[in-house]
């Protein structure tokens, strides 16, 4: 596979392009695979003294995230040095690492991985094309004319289940142009769905994967919840919610096989805590930033800016946890307005990857998450389960009177 790289945004402070832009100021966790006899994986904080594992306190990041007050928990926690911040980060890069230094995992591990889907008005419309194109990318176009020329961008000002909402509702289908994506996006119920089994999402520099069979896919940059078994919103990650969009165009009943393959959900690079610095305000202004950077020379740039959003994030966490329960916890995509329709390889066919394609996604807040495309069935196999899990922790000794 030909490799490609993406530079993060430049830095002027001499810190890491993978941080946030104030650096290590706010509370920043992660797992890491330790290397070792027997070698496994670890919670983490980044100090600006370097890497500490936190695993003799919290076994699991979910162990973490359960305490009353996370960010406080992590600061009385002394912690053992790893190595130094820019060490970890150097060695999670898409190009390849020292298996025998630290490197980052996906920051969740017992937590559920959840996604909210049409959450903001432009990826609600493509939704609809996709739907009315059959999954066939060369067919979009045309459609998309036809669609924004009827409803426009109007949605982004309906708040979903409002009288207006439902007023037009009676509108479109009369019509004859009501979708099932319009009801989860102007309706009531918002989306709600599986995105990635526990265990099963891929972390910061690792490869990410889209199917050999899908001809019209694309990345998905957004904010990650990460909440409590109480429902507590309790920090922030950056993700990529990978779409096939031919095959859930075929079909909204195909949704599993185009969003839940091996490889297909990166979160990353770590979770940022909730402290006096950093909360849900700074989430609902944060603006994430997309860079596709190609073999072929391609490009592409996006944003997903969160005020945009049509559902508040505390809504979509009460609606998850409205008929459900998750006592370990739960990651919760909240959706991106990002749909590219621009032409990568012939006019009208839009943007689909390519192997090899790296995938940049920053923000203000939540630094930097980068992963290379390959196929799911040529992804490093997922095998690191419940099982492998508790066996590993049992063995190093980090159960022996901890709770999981």
């Amino acid at each position: 596979m030909t490799s490609t790289t993406t530079v993060l945004p430049v830095r002027t402070d001499g810190l890491h392009p993978v941080l946030p832009q104030d650096g290590l100021a706010g509370t920043l966790v992660a797992r890491v695979w330790r290397a070792g006899s027997p070698a496994g994986p670890a919670v983490v904080v980044l100090r600006p003294e370097g890497v500490f594992d936190l695993s003799r306190h919290f076994p699991t990041m979910s162990t973490l995230l359960e305490t009353d007050q996370p960010a406080q928990a992590v600061r009385s926690a002394a912690g053992e040095l790893l190595c130094s911040v820019e060490a970890l980060l150097d060695n999670s890069k898409p190009e390849g690492r020292d298996d025998a230094a630290p490197w980052l995992l996906a920051p969740c591990d017992l937590q559920v991985v959840k996604a909210a889907g049409v959450t903001f008005a432009s990826s609600m419309i493509e939704r609809v094309i996709e739907e009315q194109a059959g999954g066939d990318a060369s067919r979009a176009q045309g459609l998309r004319s036809q669609v924004t020329a009827l409803i426009g961008s109007s949605l982004a000002d309906i708040r979903p289940g409002s009288p207006q909402a439902r007023a037009l509702k009676e509108l479109l289908q009369q019509k004859k142009l009501w979708s099932q994506y319009l009801e989860v996006g102007i309706g009531p119920d918002a989306e709600v769905f599986t995105k990635s089994p526990v265990l099963a999402a891929v972390g910061h520099g690792q490869d990410i994967g889209i199917r050999a069979d899908s001809a019209w896919n694309n990345p998905e940059p957004e904010v990650v919840l990460a909440v409590n078994s109480r429902g507590g919103i309790v920090g922030a990650a950056l993700g990529n919610d990978v779409n096939l969009r031919d095959i859930e165009g075929r079909s909204a009943l195909l949704l599993g096989k185009a969003k839940d393959n091996n490889a297909s959900c990166a979160i990353g690079p770590f979770i940022r805590l909730f402290d006096d610095g950093f909360g849900l305000e700074q989430l609902r202004r944060e603006t994430v930033h997309l860079h596709v950077s190609g073999s072929d020379g391609f490009t592409l740039r996006g944003i997903n800016t969160m005020a945009s959003i049509s559902r508040d994030p505390v809504d979509l966490v009460a609606q998850t946890i409205a008929c459900h329960q998750y006592p370990d916890g739960f990651m919760l995509f909240l959706g991106t307005l990002f749909a590219p329709t621009e032409d990568r390889d012939t006019p009208g066919g839009g943007f689909t990857h390519k192997l090899g394609d790296v995938v940049t996604i920053h923000s203000h807040w939540l630094g930097g998450l980068q992963n290379r495309v390959t196929h799911c069935e040529a992804a490093p196999p997922w095998r690191f389960g419940l099982r492998a899990l508790i066996g590993n922790l049992a063995e190093r000794g980090l159960l022996q009177g901890a709770r999981l």
